[in-house]
C-alpha cells in the first residue's frame, strides 16, 4: 500500500465507527429506494479525505493504467481529455449516512478506459490509488458500471481541489469511500483485496442499499 498521511482525526474517528458499527443499525429496504437506509439528504456536498489536498496541476497530472491488462497506459491531461466525453447525472452515498441527490459530472467513462487498455482474463478486480496516497477496491464489475466515470467536472465547472481535482473517480452505485478522490493510478487485480478503509473495518464492498458499511 502507498505511504499514507499520519493518524487525523477523521481517520480514528472513522476507524472507532467501523469498531462500534456506527450507523449501521438500519435494515435495508425490500426495494431500492432512492435513499438508501440509514441516509439523511443534503444540498450541500461535505468535504472530508485523509488530512491531505494533494495540489496536482493538470500539466503534470498523469493516471496510470496497469496490472492484468494487455495494453497498459499512462494519460497526461491532454490524451484524457481527448478521450470520448461522458455526462452523466447521479446520486452519491457517504457512508457517514449523507446523501446529495442530482450530481452532473462530465470526464471520461470507466468502460472506455478499460476499452484502451484491454483487461486480461484473470482480472476480477481494480485497485485505485490516488495522489494522497489512499487506496480503495472495487471489483471490475462494479468499476465498470453504466455510470462509473474518472470525473474532471462537476455541475458544469471543473472539479475543485477539496472535491479530488483535477480528475477523481465516480462510482454512484457503491458508498463515496469507493470514488478515489485526487485519482492517479488504476491497477486491475486478479482478486478483491482491501484498500485503506477496508483494512481499518469497512467493508469490501460497499454496497449502500445493503448497508454494506462494515466488515
Amino acid at each position: 500500500m502507498d505511504d499514507l498521511p499520519p493518524d487525523s482525526k477523521l481517520t480514528r474517528s472513522k476507524r472507532r465507527w467501523a469498531e462500534e458499527h456506527k450507523f449501521a443499525d438500519a435494515a435495508p429496504p425490500a426495494g431500492r429506494e432512492r435513499l438508501p437506509p440509514g441516509q439523511h439528504l443534503v444540498t450541500n456536498w461535505p468535504v472530508l479525505d485523509l488530512g491531505q489536498t494533494p495540489d496536482i496541476a493538470t500539466a503534470r497530472w498523469r493516471l496510470e493504467l496497469g496490472g492484468l491488462v494487455e495494453r497498459p497506459v499512462t494519460l497526461d491531461w491532454a490524451g484524457f481529455t481527448a478521450l470520448p466525453e461522458t455526462r452523466s447525472r447521479s446520486d452519491i452515498h457517504c457512508v457517514t449516512t449523507w446523501s446529495r441527490y442530482d450530481n452532473d459530472w462530465t470526464g471520461v467513462s470507466t468502460r472506455d478506459l478499460l476499452d484502451l487498455v484491454q483487461p486480461r482474463a484473470e482480472a476480477q478486480a481494480v485497485m485505485l490509488h490516488g495522489y494522497d496516497g489512499y487506496t480503495t477496491n472495487v471489483l471490475l464489475a462494479d468499476f465498470a458500471a453504466a455510470d462509473s466515470l474518472v470525473a474532471h467536472a462537476w455541475q458544469g465547472k471543473p472539479l475543485t481541489r477539496e472535491h479530488g481535482g483535477p480528475a477523481r473517480l465516480v462510482i454512484p452505485h457503491l458508498y463515496f469511500w469507493k470514488s478515489a478522490k485526487w485519482i492517479r493510478r488504476i491497477d486491475l487485480i486478479a482478486r478483491d483485496t482491501p484498500g485503506f478503509w477496508e483494512v481499518n473495518g469497512y467493508h469490501l464492498r460497499g454496497d449502500p442499499w445493503k448497508a454494506e458499511r462494515y466488515g
